[in-house]
């Protein structure tokens, strides 16, 4: 797992999340974090509001994937975001699901022995939950539904 540090702005690759391997990924968006000071994105864990949202997300994938009924030969991953509590940061974090699908930057590129580099396969992203304002969630959806 991994988390940013609260504070330190975090780069479009490394945006504050956590990433857990499935064979279907669930997105999520939680205001982990309130809203940082100008020029920071985010400030202080937000315990209640953010981190038992996260909790009881992983709670459930947790809970579906050890019981191989619910989910056959399938195992649910995540992909989760912080939204800082800030609604333009959470629909930038909406669109780092969306840049998983899209091709690299400069093409495809060439291994030194001239054969083309091997990527893993596109995120399997089925759904998002969160974000947890409404009017959030709307701009999330909107932007997502363009890229079904």
């Amino acid at each position: 797992l991994l988390w940013g540090r609260a504070g330190a702005p975090p780069s479009p690759t490394q945006p504050h999340g956590i990433r857990l391997e499935g064979d279907l990924t669930l997105g999520g968006l939680f205001p982990v974090h309130a809203r940082g000071p100008a020029g920071i994105p985010c400030g202080a864990v937000k315990k209640e509001k953010g981190i038992h949202r996260l909790e009881a997300m992983l709670y459930a994938l947790d809970r579906v994937n050890g019981d191989p009924r619910v989910l056959p030969n399938l195992t649910l991953g995540a992909r989760i975001l912080d939204t800082c509590s800030r609604d333009t940061y959470a629909l930038e974090q909406a669109l780092s699901f969306v840049r998983s699908l899209l091709p690299p930057e400069g093409g495809e590129g060439r291994c030194p022995d001239g054969s083309a580099p091997r990527r893993p396969p596109p995120e399997r992203l089925v759904g998002v939950i969160g974000a947890s304002a409404s009017s959030v969630s709307i701009m999330v959806a909107n932007v997502l539904r363009l890229f079904a």
